[in-house]
C-alpha cells in the first residue's frame, strides 16, 4: 500500500523505527514543534530535513520525497541501540565501567549456553 503524503510517510518512518516525535527529531537535530508542523502538513520539510533523515535514519531519499520504493536504503538502524549509546554516554565514569563488565559478563554466559 503506497503512503501518499509526505507527512504520512514520516509517521511511516517513526512506526516502523519505534520511536516518538522527541525521540525522531533529537536524531536530527530539530525542535519537536517544527516537526510536528511537517507532520501535520502546515509546513514542508526543505532538503535539509530530507538529507537529515535519510541519512540518519537510512530512509530511502525517493521514498520518502515521492512514495516510490523501499522506505528504507538498507537495513533499518538499531533505534534501541542509538538509545543505550545516548543514555550510557550520559552516565558517570564508575557506572559506565560497571556496565561494561556486567555486559561481558553476560556475554560469557551467553556463550557457555550456546550448544555446537
Amino acid at each position: 500500500m503506497a503512503v501518499s503524503s509526505i507527512s504520512a510517510r514520516l509517521k511511516a518512518i517513526r512506526k516502523a523505527l519505534g520511536v516518538n516525535q522527541r525521540a525522531f527529531c533529537k536524531g536530527i537535530y530539530i525542535s519537536q514543534g517544527y516537526y510536528a508542523q511537517i507532520e501535520s502538513e502546515t509546513r514542508e520539510p526543505n532538503s535539509r530535513i530530507i538529507e537529515l533523515i535519510s541519512t540518519k535514519y537510512k530512509v530511502n531519499k525517493d521514498w520518502l520525497k515521492t512514495g516510490k520504493g523501499e522506505m528504507f536504503g538498507g537495513d533499518p538502524p538499531d533505534t534501541e541501540l542509538n538509545q543505550l549509546i545516548e543514555i550510557y554516554r550520559e552516565l558517570d565514569p564508575l557506572f559506565k565501567k560497571y556496565i561494561s563488565l556486567q555486559i561481558k559478563q553476560l556475554l560469557e554466559v551467553q556463550k557457555g549456553t550456546k550448544k555446537e
